[in-house]
């Protein structure tokens, strides 16, 4: 069974997958590709008072790349939004935009549910 030390007097934070300090962490790499590259763009208003909100998930990217896509999205889109959890949020309804910017980038999506 794994040791789950979250915090050590001689090295202060460390992380419980691989057990280094947070700053030498291995296990949060940055180059790491976040999606499987099957892009989905789906709206969603669950937990959201009502509110849509354009998700696109599934980016074969790494975590700096999904950053700056999100900011051209949102730029594109002339909307608000966020990058979570390797997830695009783009606010309102705008699949049928962002799936005509991500062809023109060369990326296949599905525009997924109703």
């Amino acid at each position: 069974m794994k040791n789950k030390l979250v915090y050590s007097t001689d090295q202060g934070r460390i992380c419980p997958e691989c057990e280094h300090n947070l700053d030498d962490c291995q296990c949060h790499d940055s180059s790491k590709v976040l999606g499987s590259g099957n892009v989905k763009i789906q709206l969603e208003t669950k937990g959201r008072k009502g509110k849509g909100v354009t998700l696109i998930k599934e980016l074969a990217l790494n975590a700096e790349e999904l950053k700056a896509l999100g900011k051209k999205l949102k730029n594109h889109c002339g909307v608000g939004g966020s990058v979570k959890e390797g997830v695009i949020e783009i606010q309102g309804d705008q699949r049928e935009k962002i799936k005509a910017y991500l062809d023109s980038q060369n990326i296949k999506a599905k525009i997924a549910g109703s």
